[in-house]
């Protein structure tokens, strides 16, 4: 049986993947989706063609990761691809949000990845493909968002290594890069902090990431980097020096927030 297994699969990303590869891939039998509302992922699989074997886990329990891991090792299927979309993102400063929020970020974005992964991977095989959701933020250290972008550094050298060490098993790995995408995503970031205004200014639908980001795939391409203002982004922090970039976006938050303020105090 070939399936393709999908974390984070009830909103924003991974729901946008599960239906684009319902729509367009043939070859698989069974979608395996993964999230925390089982609710979420009942509603996405009735509107599905394919099989769907639905698992509401909170893959940041280990019990539930071990439910995930025995149901492969139980059914023995070939995973045809893995998309790894669960995660979340808090801004602010690092001293501002809760620790609880902020290792729970290293515990999903991190851990959960690199444990799914490898639970996956002996049920891989040649020309099977893995789709690391990580993030133009993985490009640069974030102040304001410190945490959530070295998270996602951490996926992108990551993805980069594990691509080079499966290369011989052809089994091929893409990191997704995209800079900010219209999903719920920013509903939780910004309880404690908003965003800046050029982030929301380069904002594109999910569709357009997700299907930018299946053709790299299909191509066996190391990333995916979509629209052109975060090309360009990608470009800057590989030419110029990381520090003035840095304190260049350190700024652009303090002058983000005087305006915030300033309209808060007109209201």
């Amino acid at each position: 049986m070939n399936i393709v297994v999908i974390t984070g699969a009830s909103s924003g990303m991974g729901r946008e993947f599960a239906m684009q590869l319902d729509r367009g891939l043939h070859s698989v039998d069974e979608f395996w989706l993964i999230a925390r509302r089982g609710s979420r992922l009942k509603e996405i699989a009735s509107s599905m063609q394919h099989t769907v074997k639905i698992l509401p886990l909170d893959l940041t329990n280990e019990a539930d990761m071990t439910v995930l891991t025995e149901s492969l090792a139980e059914e023995k299927p070939v995973v045809r691809m893995l998309i790894n979309c669960a995660g979340y993102g808090m801004m602010g400063d690092f001293t501002a949000v809760p620790i609880k929020e902020q290792t729970g970020e290293v515990d999903l974005n991190c851990r959960a990845l690199l444990e799914v992964t490898y639970g996956c991977l002996p049920y891989m095989r040649a020309k099977s493909r893995i789709i690391q959701l990580a993030s133009s933020a993985a490009f640069l250290p974030q102040p304001g968002f410190s945490v959530y972008a070295a998270t996602k550094s951490f996926v992108l050298s990551f993805s980069k290594a594990l691509r080079a060490e499966l290369k011989e098993r052809q089994i091929y790995v893409t990191a997704v890069c995209p800079g900010p995408v219209k999903t719920e995503f920013f509903e939780v970031a910004e309880h404690y902090a908003s965003t800046l205004a050029m982030k929301q200014y380069t904002m594109v639908e999910a569709d357009r990431v997700v299907k930018d980001a299946l053709r790299a795939s299909s191509k066996n391409r190391p990333m995916s980097v979509c629209s052109l203002p975060i090309q360009a982004f990608w470009a800057m922090t590989r030419l110029l020096p990381q520090d003035p970039v840095i304190c260049l976006v350190q700024k652009m938050r303090e002058k983000g927030t005087e305006v915030i303020e300033e309209e808060k105090e007109s209201e």
